[in-house]
């Protein structure tokens, strides 16, 4: 892992492959660390010929932290928005997007491919939105386009994704427990959970860092990001959305309003697949990533 000084933070980043080819920066989702692109996935596809860059968002892992912020008041959020206020916020999605500039300024790489799951993917539609000179490719995975009509995330799923969970501090098993839960309720039915790699995936973000508001400060940013289907369709470059039939976090239609917003954007809806990445998934993944960067 490796520290560098971008846009005003303090950013953690790994880099696979040679340094000389083109760059496919990757992008995490709500709440979660790079270690979520997994080492075997980024050199897989750096296998491809590329250098692959995963880094940790602000916020999260072992980049710059805001625990300093008050914890999100859920309800005043909402209120405020229903009143077209804006809330004090910590950041914003597209301080997230600047990030990623900045992190390519501080590489010196000129220009790169974004690849964002989830959270990720909104973070970077607005990078190649707004910097449209840096973002060779766009591929967007597991995504939404923040269109007001679309159909919610169930009560449940919510519920289960901003109920408070034990510390891992504290109690190690009961936070597994909780993890697990939602993990497998968002995972697609079209392979197996593989208990054993997430437990570990979890210790191993509760060891890098342990922020419980980070999930609070992230769901705020996507709140008051709006609707992007206006600058998606300013978008130039190649682009890729990528959504699984199970997800039922961002429901299929989520994926396909996504690509419908972005001129000349290709959908690949994968049967069996949830809010998740396993690694059945990742041959088929790469293959996909690659396609559309040779596009451009």
């Amino acid at each position: 892992m490796n520290m560098i000084q971008a846009n005003g933070m303090e950013l953690a980043y790994d880099s696979f492959g040679n340094e000389n080819d083109e760059a496919i920066l990757l992008i995490a989702g709500l709440g979660t660390q790079m270690i979520r692109w997994t080492g075997a996935f980024c050199e897989q596809l750096a296998t491809r010929g590329f250098r692959v860059i995963r880094f940790d968002n602000r916020d999260t892992g072992c980049s710059t932290h805001y625990s300093h912020y008050p914890a999100m008041d859920f309800n005043a959020l909402a209120a405020a928005l229903m009143s077209g206020q804006r809330p004090d916020m910590p950041y914003t999605l597209d301080d997230m997007a600047s990030d990623v500039i900045g992190l390519l300024d501080a590489l010196e790489i000129e220009r790169a491919h974004a690849v964002g799951r989830s959270m990720g993917g909104m973070i970077a539609q607005l990078a190649a939105s707004t910097y449209p000179d840096r973002i060779l490719s766009l591929t967007s995975i597991m995504s939404t386009s923040g269109n007001p009509t679309l159909p919610q995330a169930s009560p449940e799923v919510m519920g289960m994704m901003t109920a408070p969970g034990p510390s891992p501090l504290e109690d190690e098993a009961g936070f597994l427990v909780h993890s697990m839960a939602f993990a497998k309720r968002i995972a697609g039915t079209g392979y197996p959970f593989d208990e054993e790699a997430y437990r570990a995936l979890i210790r191993e973000e509760v060891r890098r860092n342990y922020d419980p508001g980070t999930v609070g400060r992230q769901i705020a940013a996507i709140a008051v990001s709006g609707d992007r289907r206006p600058l998606l369709a300013a978008i130039q470059v190649p682009a890729l959305v990528i959504h699984g039939m199970d997800d039922p976090l961002f429901v299929p239609v989520c994926g396909e309003d996504t690509a419908s917003s972005i001129p000349g954007a290709e959908l690949m809806l994968v049967e069996g697949m949830g809010h998740d990445l396993p690694h059945q998934l990742y041959e088929q993944t790469i293959d996909a990533i690659e396609r559309t960067a040779h596009r451009s």
